[in-house]
């Protein structure tokens, strides 16, 4: 709703817009940390049930599917002006609706899946001891939108090249949730067993960071998070190309 109002707004006064923009992705921000944070509740009091997953996801298609979308189209590509072209204007808006949508698609497809698979497995499993989503979860996908938006002052894009490159987020965003990459899904991290001080201090220094610089060290978070997934599959088509591929000279000679 806040996106839409920012819309309206934009003609009248541009820096009210951008209020509206901003508490728009505050709020996806806020639903993606409360997702995360009753997911962990519901582990520990041994609550989950398939009525809360039902529910949960139906939150989840709103909160991290429609809203995001929505957003991202408003700000990122609604007020493209400048030297371009009628055409130019028409397609661009074209592919970002094109682009909104298959986010919304992909975030559904990725819920869904999650939804029927009782025990994913990722294409590039990694250690037995450690669980991971298949996949870029969408309230992940989400809060990277609302980081950009909110990092850049949440002032609506009007030139061509920063709306393009917004697309290609985007679209990116959309294969990261529809793949079948590994993502770390923090569920065996248990904050009630005893911690090291390095542990404690890292918590406490991004707490502290977020308090006071909260637009770019979320972004930053945010990044590194989808990052990951592109890294640990980068890594591993490069240790399997070298486990087939040993060097010359690295094999054991038998007399």
């Amino acid at each position: 709703m806040r996106s839409i109002h920012g819309v309206m707004n934009f003609a009248v006064n541009p820096s009210l817009a951008a209020q509206d923009f901003e508490v728009a992705a505050k709020t996806i921000g806020l639903a993606a940390a409360m997702d995360w944070l009753d997911g962990g509740i519901a582990r520990l009091t041994n609550t989950t049930s398939e009525f809360g997953r039902e529910l949960d996801s139906l939150a989840d298609i709103i909160s991290f599917g429609i809203a995001p979308a929505i957003l991202a189209y408003t700000w990122g590509v609604q007020f493209v002006n400048g030297s371009l072209s009628a055409g130019v204007l028409d397609q661009l808006r074209r592919s970002g609706t094109f682009l909104a949508f298959l986010f919304l698609l992909c975030g559904a497809a990725r819920l869904a899946r999650f939804n029927i698979q009782k025990n994913p497995q990722p294409r590039n499993p990694g250690p037995p001891h450690r669980k991971y989503f298949v996949g870029l979860p969408i309230p992940a996908a989400a809060a990277m939108i609302a980081a950009v938006v909110y990092a850049s002052d949440s002032y609506p894009l009007t030139g061509i090249v920063p709306s393009v490159l917004w697309l290609a987020l985007l679209a990116l965003l959309s294969f990261l949730m529809v793949s079948t990459w590994r993502y770390w899904s923090f569920k065996d991290l248990n904050l009630l067993r005893p911690r090291t001080p390095l542990i404690l201090v890292v918590i406490g220094g991004v707490i502290y960071g977020i308090w006071n610089w909260s637009q770019p060290v979320l972004l930053i978070l945010t990044s590194i998070y989808v990052a990951s997934g592109i890294a640990i599959r980068i890594g591993g088509i490069v240790r399997r190309y070298f486990r087939h591929h040993p060097k010359p000279g690295s094999e054991i000679k038998v007399g």
